[in-house]
């Protein structure tokens, strides 16, 4: 308790008010000074501090009737980024064409720029979108391929990038060549042997799922690309689910091309997303959607939306603060421990089966888990119905459960209560 409340006074110093008014309205300065305040913890330690954690969960407006685990989906923006997204719209709605496309439109470079350094990339790289599906199926659908050309990917790879590959298998003649991952590995090597085997003289292109949304598992993606570039071949990398969620630059992934959903973990506005291709790889991708100069290799061809979100876009930059004012490996650290929390717990439980390792380097936030004799959504049915927990069922190739994703504002009272709801389902 005395910890506590040293906390506590020192975040009224400098927040310059009473504590309880301002809970809901935590700024990413706030944080700043908030994350110097015990400096001599490593992100491990600091990942079971609940004192420290108490205090982001307040810059969140969840709702307390409804424990939300399924922020693998969405996650919801902390309320300075919400204020932010209203200001900007207010803002706009005074003289939308002059406002949007004269004024918040020249806080694109500028939020461009910082998003790169973030991402450890030249800004001339980085186009700002509305989530990883855009992004991805620019690339996708953009290269220039030809009938008989392979790509290599997995079946465990996200439904709507199957889609996008599958329609150009279709329409060009290219050949799929799939991956077949056994989940939950643990063996690196062999993930990296499967993929080296689908690869052939005439394979393109790599498609790498950095976290697998469905269960969890982080892909060796850097040993990967090495394979594949040594046979030149591009590397497309999903980044929806790692992105603000590992602790890692663009880089260190290997990677050609990379695509992200910023409302993931990032907890930027729905809707908001962003791309990345090598410089020197831009000039040969179309744009998505057509402009005047689509041999351009100006990144920018690739944000040619038309009248955009304007107020969605900008808001980004807050939830950029944030993320800085936590820390990514503090961040990264806290999501891991709250995944084992619950997920050590449950699988001491009879007829449960975790379906996603709970080491280190292959897994962090995200979890799968199946009981013996039910269904995903049978399961997820239940965790709602009676016990008011969102989850996200998830049947898929050989998976058959729940998915359970946490975030920073969520509470060890959330996991206890997801522990005691699976124990009565497993016992039912």
């Amino acid at each position: 308790m005395n910890s506590r409340r040293h906390f506590i006074q020192k975040l009224s110093a400098f927040t310059g008010a009473s504590l309880i008014p301002s809970l809901k309205a935590i700024s990413a300065d706030d944080l700043l000074s908030i994350s110097t305040l015990k400096p001599e913890k490593t992100p491990e330690q600091l990942a079971t501090d609940e004192d420290f954690w108490y205090q982001i969960q307040q810059a969140y407006t969840v709702s307390p009737q409804i424990i939300n685990l399924n922020n693998g989906g969405v996650s919801p923006a902390p309320l300075v980024v919400q204020n932010a997204v209203e200001r900007y719209g207010k803002f706009a709605n005074e003289a939308p064409s002059y406002f949007m496309w004269r004024i918040l439109d020249q806080g694109r470079e500028p939020l461009r720029e910082n998003l790169a350094k973030f991402a450890g990339v030249s800004a001339e790289e980085i186009a700002i979108n509305r989530n990883a599906t855009e992004a991805l199926d620019t690339v996708i659908l953009g290269l220039p391929l030809q009938k008989g050309d392979e790509i290599v990917m997995t079946r465990y790879d996200y439904p709507n990038m199957l889609h996008a590959w599958r329609q150009r298998e279709l329409r060009d003649g290219l050949k799929i060549n799939y991956v077949d991952l056994e989940l939950p590995a643990e063996d690196n090597d062999l993930i990296v042997k499967k993929f080296v085997e689908q690869m052939t003289p005439r394979t393109k292109v790599v498609h790498i799922t950095h976290i697998i949304n469905w269960n969890g598992q982080i892909l060796p993606s850097k040993r990967i690309a090495d394979e594949a570039h040594k046979r030149g071949i591009e590397v497309l990398i999903d980044g929806a689910h790692s992105f603000a969620h590992l602790e890692y630059k663009i880089p260190d992934l290997g990677g050609d091309y990379f695509g992200t959903s910023l409302h993931k973990w990032l907890s930027a506005p729905i809707g908001s997303g962003m791309l990345w291709i090598k410089k020197e790889k831009i000039s040969k991708v179309f744009p998505l959607i057509p402009n005047d100069k689509p041999n351009s290799d100006n990144i920018r061809k690739f944000e040619n939306l038309g009248t955009r979100p304007f107020m969605i876009e900008q808001a980004i930059g807050q939830a950029l603060n944030f993320q800085l004012a936590i820390g990514n490996a503090r961040k990264e650290a806290r999501l891991r421990y709250l995944k084992n929390y619950w997920a050590q717990e449950a699988i001491k439980l009879p007829k449960v089966k975790m379906n996603t390792s709970l080491k280190k380097e292959f897994s962090g936030a995200l979890a799968h888990f199946g009981v013996e004799g039910m269904e995903g959504g049978k399961i997820e049915g239940e965790l709602l119905g009676k016990y008011k927990i969102h989850t996200s069922p998830v049947k898929w190739e050989k998976l058959d459960g729940v998915r359970v994703t946490p975030h920073v504002y969520t509470t060890l009272n959330d996991l206890d209560r997801l522990i005691d709801a699976i124990n009565h389902i497993a016992k039912a």
